[in-house]
């Protein structure tokens, strides 16, 4: 990787979760599709402190080699499945940021 590539963090939010089942079932695929695309998972579930306007929602952040990597990732065939596996079961906001440095 070259040295001005940042990496990316994607946040994704659960803002409500409807059906733990189909959230049952992505979760079987989701974190083998990330795997492929050199993701690591840096936090997954709910919040220990909750500050200012925060609600208490799963969150999760996934970090990346790029951004570029982290696209690919949310457009590929393999989560294409694992969101069809979750599709009405929970609604969310997934979150792709650039690293700072």
């Amino acid at each position: 990787m070259s040295d001005n590539v940042k990496k990316a963090y994607a946040i994704v939010v659960y803002e409500e979760i409807s059906d733990e089942g189909k959230l049952k079932k992505y979760m079987e695929i989701a974190p083998k599709a990330f795997g492929e695309f050199g993701a690591k998972f840096l936090s997954r579930g709910y919040p220990s402190i909750i500050k200012e306007n925060a609600k208490n929602e799963r969150t999760v952040i996934i970090e990346f080699p790029s951004v570029a990597k982290a696209e690919q990732f949310y457009d590929s065939s393999k989560y294409k499945v694992a969101l069809d596996k979750l599709a009405g079961g929970a609604i969310r906001s997934f979150k792709i940021c650039e690293a700072y440095k």
